[in-house]
């Protein structure tokens, strides 16, 4: 029986649930019917048939599963107001609203609704854990999701398969193999989801030796790899541009026993366009069409990137016409957002903005893809606009927009608006200032000249100085010759905590274009010496009219080694 016909069962039945009656099964199954098909409008129209017979929607297990149905499908709005009317959630709705905003790419909404239940800790399950970790994952936030191990320890759901999984995923993708690695070693029974994500965390990281030792002794451990473990391996392979690695797996594949399937052939190519062979990806494109693979949104969302790579806006059109052939959804956010980056890294805005305006449901993806096509061909003010459309229309910013905005306010010279939607984004779009945003305002006033501010801004940065940011701010000493700056800026960092290796390079490149080769030598050395900086092994290489002069730090020897030739 059909959801439609279950709903109108219970409506021509007025007893099931009234005011004076608390029998809700009939109501909670069909909501749980919804929740499991994606049923929006039949979800819609119990919600709708609960508000007008009067039931009180206060009861936690009606409210639960109303969120749990529009969160399932993907209506994050209603479900988060149906949350917020629940006086003490319970696990199933905080689990659902973490889920959805994860999954929506609103993962500081995520985290905000897993921290609102931390003074009781208790409510949580491991489903709660594996779910929120993803959001870090989603915002590479190592830090918090140190501190959710911290939690998960504390509780005593480490020892958990799922929460551990979620553990090794989460620093893999964080690029600490490392720690992925000793909470994988500690887990007492592994399962092909453990197995798979460590191998995948390896491959992620180039480390293909590595991954293959794990692939061999899963199997020696009495574990078969399935479709994903393969998958992750030949993607591997394939991101590193191994291409005879990539299809001599392939082959030893088949040979087990397992046919290649569409996941397969979209790792394949997601793994050769993430390794930046274009011309291989569109070959093994064509030849899945030729075998009769019938491609997905997947497909055509991975090989999107390669025509940006080769700037072939004919082929990117012809994957875009095929989307319409094969009758996906042309509204479709995902896809669309693929497309959008691919017109913009080929130059074409106009063609951009007419696939951004037909996205049914625009997301924070959406959004930023187009903002972002905007500021990088420097029509900063449309971008602007198209930013402020987006609070305007209740789209919640994240990071990565702030990022888009401001950066196309530094590379049009838009200081000022760039400083006062820096200063506003707290208050006003609920975004947090992140070390990628500080960085890109001090590239922006160094730019601009503004160094005595730039210097300003990173003496009170409430955060870690971090290379890009020492970068920047030498970057611009360097173009307008405020050397003072920069030695006041390394004399800072040397008697800090943050000792960047690239400071000290950056500062003797400024003194080598300034045509002071003498000067490098002496300042360099009495630098250093008065510091006692302990360097990583960097070099850098200055061109001085017809030659080079390079700057030497070793790790243990405290000197400076200035070379010409």
């Amino acid at each position: 029986m059909g959801i439609n016909q279950r709903l109108y069962m219970i409506m021509q039945t007025p007893f099931l649930v009234s005011r004076s009656n608390t029998s809700l099964d009939p109501i909670a199954g069909l909501l749980k019917r919804c929740l499991k098909f994606k049923a929006l409008r039949g979800g819609k129209q119990v919600h709708a048939w609960l508000v007008t017979r009067g039931t009180d929607l206060r009861i936690l297990s009606l409210n639960s599963k109303l969120v749990g149905m529009y969160a399932s499908c993907g209506d994050v709005k209603s479900a988060t107001l149906v949350f917020k009317r629940i006086r003490n959630p319970n696990v199933f709705a905080l689990n659902w609203m973490v889920l959805a905003s994860a999954f929506e790419g609103y993962y500081k909404e995520a985290i905000g609704y897993f921290c609102s239940m931390k003074d009781s800790v208790f409510i949580y399950n491991k489903y709660t854990f594996s779910i929120v970790l993803k959001a870090f994952v989603g915002l590479l936030d190592l830090n918090k999701g140190k501190e959710v191990h911290c939690m998960v320890k504390q509780l005593g759901f480490e020892s958990d398969a799922c929460v551990a999984n979620a553990l090794v995923d989460m620093y893999s993708k964080c690029g600490c193999i490392g720690y992925a690695r000793t909470v994988f070693d500690r887990m007492a029974r592994r399962d092909i989801v453990s197995w798979t994500s460590m191998i995948s965390g390896y491959c992620n990281v180039g480390k293909i030796e590595e991954a293959l030792v794990l692939f061999e002794r899963m199997k020696l451990e009495g574990l078969e790899p399935n479709d994903f473990t393969w998958n992750a391996l030949i993607s591997g392979y394939a991101r590193r541009g191994d291409s005879d690695g990539a299809f001599s797996l392939l082959s030893k594949m088949t040979r087990e026993g397992l046919v290649p399937d569409l996941v397969t052939w979209n790792a394949m190519i997601a793994g050769f366009v993430q390794g930046e062979r274009a011309g291989d990806a569109f070959k093994l494109f064509q030849d899945m069409l030729v075998l009769g693979v019938k491609p997905n949104l997947v497909t055509v969302a991975g090989l999107l990137p390669a025509c940006g790579l080769t700037s072939s806006i004919q082929r990117g059109r012809a994957i875009h016409g095929l989307v319409y052939r094969l009758e996906f959804d042309i509204r479709n956010a995902f896809i669309a957002s693929a497309l959008i980056d691919m017109y913009s890294e080929c130059g074409s805005f106009k063609e951009a903005r007419t696939v951004f305006e037909k996205i049914h449901n625009k997301n924070v993806a959406s959004w930023n893809a187009m903002i972002g096509c905007y500021g990088k061909h420097g029509m900063v003010n449309t971008s602007i606009q198209l930013f402020e459309r987006m609070y305007g229309e209740g789209i919640q910013a994240n990071d990565v927009t702030l990022l888009c905005v401001l950066s196309a306010c530094s590379h049009s010279g838009y200081v000022e608006k760039g400083l006062e939607i820096f200063w506003s984004v707290k208050e006003r779009y609920k975004v947090d200032r992140k070390k990628e945003h500080y960085a890109c305002v001090v590239d922006m006033l160094s730019r601009s000249g503004r160094l005595v501010d730039a210097y300003e801004l990173v003496k009170e940065m409430p955060i870690e100085v971090t290379k890009s940011i020492v970068g920047a701010f030498f970057n611009g000493c360097m173009i307008h010759g405020r050397r003072d700056l920069a030695e006041k800026m390394i004399d800072d960092v040397t008697r800090g905590d943050l000792k960047k290796p690239g400071s000290f390079a950056m500062l003797s490149a400024i003194y080598a274009t300034s045509g002071e080769r003498k000067e490098v030598r002496n300042n360099m050395k009495k630098i250093v010496k008065e510091r006692k900086a302990q360097k990583e092994p960097a070099c850098s290489q200055v061109e001085e009219k017809d030659e080079f002069v390079g700057v030497e730090i070793e790790k243990e020897n405290k000197e400076v080694s200035i070379k010409a030739g």
